[in-house]
């Protein structure tokens, strides 16, 4: 059941007229928003729309250029955290604030009037935590360090930390994104119980069907203002992705039926070690074949990231191999997977996807500006290349002043289009698509699923890896589970439920 909220109460928070810039960019531009006792109230807009810079503001990260924020009727001034906190204000980001090496208890007592005293009244402070997981059901061993605790669990640390500063308006932004199906059934449950309460949440997430199942009402940004507001009950997500992006989305993309063709990329028996010298895959094997996307689902850090980077040649494994067309990949040479025509998508566009100090034009042809095409005896032919790349920011809708704009100017999902249309303008014939929409909003993902399954259907094949299980459903082909470096399972997409595939993402095999 969600959160009793009634419009006839005073709003625990309101905020009027708020704006923010930066630069000459108003990233809220005279917003009003209010949040009512015992709701659940979603956020949502595309990347850029202000949704974290307001509430930033609320948490005190940032200072408004002009408006007002009342808390409790009260009017408030915040000029850090610390006075949030003080109000009953606690945010949780996507990225979570832990120290790795402390415990749960020291970690939720930091900052707290526990943790400032000379003498820790430990014990008194392990057992008003204890009461706290009773209460919520947020069970974690309070004298775990948390480097050993899934991301569900130091998900539930956050949430102690603030439910220990006695916080009643709890910000979450994206909190279901690394998370397991019944790690967010859990969370959703958490949540749940604090509005039962009186507490009120805001919930910032890209991910409407969740945003439909635990809301009581959304509030929609673009373009840094205020452009809807629905009761959960009276809307669905078709409208509030429309809402969204200022224009009717095509929905759900269209994947047509096709037979498999050739193995495109076959691997056996890679043995992995992550940065820290322990195994991150174990002897794992799989292909995927042309005219086929093979979904690799799992939550974040299990092996995923450095399967990718030995298949683009950035780390090299300690045994195994991998094929592209029945040719052996030379393991630590980026030049030898772009040979083979492997499309590489990295996880992180920024630091390992593109230069972001080099302009759009530069990003462009990176990988192949020592072509003849575009070079003569080491002079670059520079009408060539303004043409080459003039074409793919008009074939990939690039929002760009020019071809000569710096890269880091671009918002995320234009950034995610120049990747795209460098990787894809080669026709290659497999694509490793790491997390290709992280971060991105409908409108941007709607375009990069549509150019996946057009370069499926050319006949390239491609593996998906991903922790959206939207996006591996709507997809994949065939699907795969990766947990601690291992396949814990593998069934044809039309065949998978998302019972079985959370069940593997958590290591349970049945």
């Amino acid at each position: 059941m969600k959160g009793q909220v009634t419009r006839d109460c005073q709003p625990v928070v309101r905020m009027s007229s708020i704006t923010k810039h930066f630069l000459d960019v108003a990233a809220n531009d005279g917003i009003d928003f209010n949040l009512y006792p015992g709701e659940i109230c979603a956020l949502l807009g595309e990347n850029g729309a202000g949704k974290t810079t307001l509430m930033n503001i609320l948490f005190g990260y940032y200072s408004c250029d002009e408006g007002e924020i009342f808390i409790k009727e009260q009017r408030a001034y915040l000029s850090s955290p610390r006075d949030a906190i003080a109000l009953g204000i606690g945010m949780i980001h996507q990225h979570f604030a832990l120290v790795p090496t402390q415990t749960v208890l020291e970690n939720v007592i930091i900052g707290t009037d526990s943790g400032r005293k000379i003498f820790l009244d430990l014990d008194s402070a392990r057992k008003r935590l204890l009461e706290i997981e009773k209460r919520f059901g947020l069970e974690v061993d309070p004298d775990a360090y948390v480097w050993t605790l899934s991301v569900g669990e130091q998900q539930k640390v956050e949430i102690l930390k603030a439910l220990y500063r006695d916080v009643d308006i709890l910000i979450m932004d994206e909190p279901t994104a690394v998370l397991t199906p019944g790690e967010v059934d859990d969370l959703f449950s958490t949540l749940k119980t604090l509005v039962g309460e009186g507490r009120s949440v805001v919930f910032i997430s890209h991910k409407l069907n969740e945003v439909m199942d635990i809301s009581d009402r959304i509030v929609v940004l673009r373009a840094g203002r205020v452009v809807a507001e629905r009761r959960t009950s009276e809307t669905n997500p078709k409208e509030l992705a429309n809402l969204m992006v200022g224009r009717e989305l095509a929905g759900s993309v269209k994947k047509k039926r096709l037979d498999p063709g050739p193995v495109v990329l076959e691997i056996q028996n890679l043995h992995i070690l992550n940065d820290k010298k322990i195994a991150a895959v174990k002897d794992l094997s799989l292909m995927v074949r042309s005219h086929e996307i093979l979904g690799m689902a799992g939550v974040s850090g299990n092996g995923q990231r450095e399967l990718s980077e030995v298949i683009f040649g950035l780390r090299k494994p300690v045994r195994g191999s991998i094929k592209v067309n029945n040719i052996a990949l030379n393991f630590g040479q980026p030049s030898s997977a772009i040979k083979a025509k492997v499309a590489r998508i990295p996880e992180d566009r920024m630091d390992t996807g593109l230069l972001m100090d080099l302009t759009v034009e530069e990003n462009l042809i990176l990988e192949n500006h020592g072509q003849p095409e575009f070079q003569l005896f080491g002079l670059m032919k520079s009408k060539k290349i303004h043409g080459y790349a003039d074409a793919l920011i008009r074939a990939y809708n690039i929002a760009t002043p020019g071809r000569d704009a710096v890269t880091k100017s671009l918002s995320g999902g234009n950034l995610q289009k120049v990747m795209l249309a460098r990787e894809l303008a080669g026709n290659p014939s497999l694509i490793i698509a790491a997390q290709p929409t992280r971060g991105l909003d409908v409108g941007a993902m709607e375009y990069i699923h549509q150019r996946l399954l057009e370069e499926r259907d050319r006949g390239a094949g491609i593996l998906l890896i991903s922790e959206d299980l939207d996006e591996i459903f709507a997809l994949s082909d065939r699907i795969v589970v990766i947990y601690e470096g291992k396949v814990m399972g593998e069934v044809a997409a039309e065949e998978a439920s998302r019972e079985q595939i959370g069940l593997w993402m958590s290591g349970v095999t049945r």
